[in-house]
């Protein structure tokens, strides 16, 4: 059984689009007109932001769930390598912002000029990348959809910097002018974790890691009346969104007809747990036996 969130995940996309367009260009414009080092690093951010929502508007695309000829299993990881390009553009995001920091360092550079008005524009900007932030991971989580979720958490890291950025230039208005450059390392490294969770997240989809303990699978399949075991349990996929299972089911059973309705009221018990899951069962005779649940 599979569940098709792609509308829902193209219109979340297109609006946050439009609005990081328009985080993206006050951000430059007023670090241009201030000559602030970490508020134009924070704007090659927001440029991140909306790179990162063409990223997924085409991943989305290309990520139907459904089965076809060339891809029986759907086309789900699509999404997860979307993730991952969010991932890159973070690190991308990170050298270039510390190496903008140490070269105006090593060089020196214009002094910052800041005004109330500027602030105020920032204020602005600050309150459009919370709105995104939470908008993005509210339906994210609602519909399972990996690359919402990890552009929200993109964005959040773009919360914490433009804090900081409007914190920093605070103080340069206020006479501290090196606070520019030293609260431009800070935006680096949040950038960088930023990148580093969501890679972490979408990793194990792509590389098959276990979705479920294969403890739990064994114990749902042998509280069925006809189960005697099951053995080299395997799952992949993530929860909530689509998940995997193959077994070797031993049934107590005379006949075709009963093994098959032993194996669908294991099926039942698991999608009634794991819903979305695609389940494929491997029935075996009484006499077979076996101890080992899953894959050393």
């Amino acid at each position: 059984m599979t569940y098709d969130n792609r509308g829902t995940v193209r219109k979340v996309l297109i609006i946050t689009l439009l609005l990081n367009l328009l985080v993206m260009g006050l951000k430059a414009v007023v670090g241009y007109w201030t000559g602030s080092l970490s508020l134009l690093a924070d704007a090659l951010h927001s440029v991140t932001d909306s790179a990162n929502n063409v990223l997924g508007l085409f991943a989305s695309k290309f990520s139907s769930p459904h089965p076809d000829r060339e891809h029986p299993y759907g086309h789900q990881k699509f999404e997860a390598v979307g993730a991952l390009g969010i991932a890159a553009f973070l690190g991308i995001a990170c050298f270039e912002i510390l190496q903008g920091a140490i070269e105006r360092i090593i060089k020196g550079g214009e002094p910052v000029r800041i005004l109330p008005p500027e602030l105020w524009l920032l204020l602005i900007v600050l309150g459009v990348n919370i709105f995104v932030a939470f908008y993005e991971r509210r339906v994210g989580q609602r519909v399972g959809s990996p690359i919402l979720i990890a552009d929200a958490m993109h964005t959040m890291s773009d919360i914490w910097v433009t804090i900081s950025v409007i914190g920093g230039l605070i103080g340069v208005w206020l006479g501290y002018q090196w606070l520019d450059i030293v609260l431009a390392f800070p935006v680096g490294l949040l950038v960088f974790w930023s990148g580093w969770s969501v890679l972490q997240a979408n990793l194990p989809w792509l590389v098959d890691q276990m979705a479920i303990a294969p403890e739990a699978i064994h114990e749902i399949a042998t509280s069925v009346p006809g189960v005697l075991n099951c053995h080299d349990i395997a799952s992949r996929g993530i929860l909530g969104r689509q998940v995997f299972i193959e077994m070797h089911l031993i049934v107590d059973a005379p006949d075709v007809e009963t093994a098959h309705r032993i194996t669908e009221n294991v099926e039942r018990l698991l999608q009634e747990r794991f819903h979305p899951v695609r389940i494929l069962i491997h029935v075996e005779p009484p006499e077979y036996k076996s101890e080992q649940i899953s894959f050393s």
